[in-house]
């Protein structure tokens, strides 16, 4: 018979031999765990150690910064422009990237978003305008250096941030009628509102609510530039060095541009210039602008060809479909070729009421008055043919030319043209205010050590 003290001491041994175990596997499990946060804590030192910005809730890398500094340098060596000093790119690549950023952001708030679809559509749209199928395009991005990925992630960039700018400005912008009528009387006195003017641009900025001292020093930059260009210094190397334009990384080329086209102050500056000139800094209120004429063009007639046309329209509905909509109108074909008159049949059959009470006229038009399938097919008919069945969004067509002539169109192009110059120039003018709020107002830490 085995003691109760025996018991008592093999019961305890045995709690004692199984605390020890507990006890190691607890320092075991200690050790493993200080490990993995040494380990988490190297690795979160070293993605510390790679952050270049921090944009509000969103971080820029280091090889996100070298990516884009590496596809903007191949640009400009490919447009043959001198490159600048790569602590000065860096530093505009990473501007450019935090603006882009802060939109990308917006966008995302405002709900602004691309489909996969939608995506491939507009890729496929672009091969197509080069002549190539999709596929040929992206053999020709993999020739130089692209991928396809990399291009649609830029595309979907390049859209979202045009979408969100149409709705924070576009929507905004309002051209009124007393505003054309006053470019007319004022802007466009010397006749030439169809001459071009390449320039360049440089923009020293100035935040809102800056200091006279910030702005005078400004003032002081901006001039020690004008002198320097004056002195012959290349206008490009310095615009990508100095500038705060959204356009720096390409020189400062503004492209061609009317003078209805450009900043409204710089029409003035522009006005006084020949070709080689820099101006005098010229005061907005986003800072300090410098242009240099590059290069000028004159004014020129602008011809058109208007044709008088009248048609017969059937629109598609529930009970006429396509096919039957063409059978309806090769039926009033035949009619007119047999003798029938053509006016007659457009005013019973045309669902175009408007000009169907005048025989189908549409009167004199020309080329930006009509839909590209109906004027692509009105320019391949003789006076007096008759179309065959038309589709454009409307509907289906029987299209006849009766005339057509060569008019000097200058005046009334120039016309034409005002609204949509008006309201370019507004836009480009509040976009810029807009980025530089926008940037101004954001939370923006750069790691200036790193750059």
């Amino acid at each position: 018979m085995i003691s109760s003290q025996k018991v008592f001491m093999v019961t305890a041994n045995q709690i004692f031999n199984v605390r020890i175990d507990m006890v190691k596997k607890l320092i075991t499990y200690l050790i493993l765990l200080l490990g993995m946060a040494l380990a988490c804590q190297s690795a979160y030192a070293e993605v510390l150690d790679k952050i270049i910005a921090v944009v509000e809730d969103d971080v820029i890398l280091e090889n996100d910064l070298q990516r884009e500094v590496a596809v903007i340098a191949q640009r400009i060596q490919s447009s043959n422009t001198a490159m600048p000093p790569e602590h000065v790119l860096r530093k505009q690549v990473l501007e450019k990237m935090i603006v882009e950023k802060l939109q990308r952001q917006l966008a995302e708030k405002a709900g602004i978003s691309l489909t996969e679809e939608m995506l491939t559509s507009s890729a496929t749209d672009i091969a197509q305008r080069n002549n190539m199928t999709l596929d040929q395009f992206k053999q020709e991005l993999q020739k130089q250096g692209l991928s396809y990925q990399s291009f649609l992630d830029n595309m979907r960039s390049e859209i979202v941030i045009s979408q969100l700018r149409g709705k924070e400005i576009g929507e905004r912008i309002k051209v009124t009628d007393r505003e054309i009528e006053h470019f007319i009387e004022t802007e466009d006195k010397t006749g030439d509102g169809l001459g071009q003017y390449h320039l360049g641009h440089i923009l020293i900025a100035v935040k809102e609510g800056a200091s006279s001292a910030a702005i005078q020093k400004a003032k002081a930059k901006a001039d020690e530039l004008v002198k320097a260009l004056r002195s012959g210094q290349d206008f490009t190397k310095i615009a990508m060095s100095d500038s705060d334009a959204s356009n720096a990384l390409k020189g400062g080329d503004l492209g061609w541009q009317t003078k209805s086209d450009m900043a409204t102050f710089f029409v003035d500056a522009v006005s006084k210039m020949a070709e080689g000139d820099v101006s005098d800094p010229i005061r907005s209120p986003n800072g300090f602008h410098i242009i240099k004429m590059l290069e000028m063009k004159g004014v020129g007639k602008h011809m058109i060809t208007k044709s008088k046309v009248r048609h017969i329209l059937v629109k598609t509905n529930e009970l006429i479909d396509d096919a039957e909509a063409q059978k309806r109108l090769s039926a009033l074909k035949q009619r007119i070729a047999d003798g029938d008159d053509f006016a007659a049949l457009a005013r019973a059959h045309s669902d175009d009421k408007g000009s169907a009470l005048k025989g189908g006229l549409l009167d004199w038009v020309g080329p930006e008055d009509l839909v590209k399938p109906f004027q692509e097919a009105m320019e391949k008919l003789a006076i007096n043919e008759i179309s065959e069945p038309v589709q454009t969004q409307f509907g289906w067509h029987l299209i006849q030319v009766l005339e057509r002539e060569n008019k000097d169109n200058t005046s009334e192009h120039k016309k034409n043209q005002i609204r949509d110059i008006i309201r370019k120039r507004k836009i480009e003018e509040e976009t810029e205010l807009w980025l530089r709020r926008l940037r101004d107002e954001s939370y923006v830490e750069i790691y200036q050590d790193r750059l």
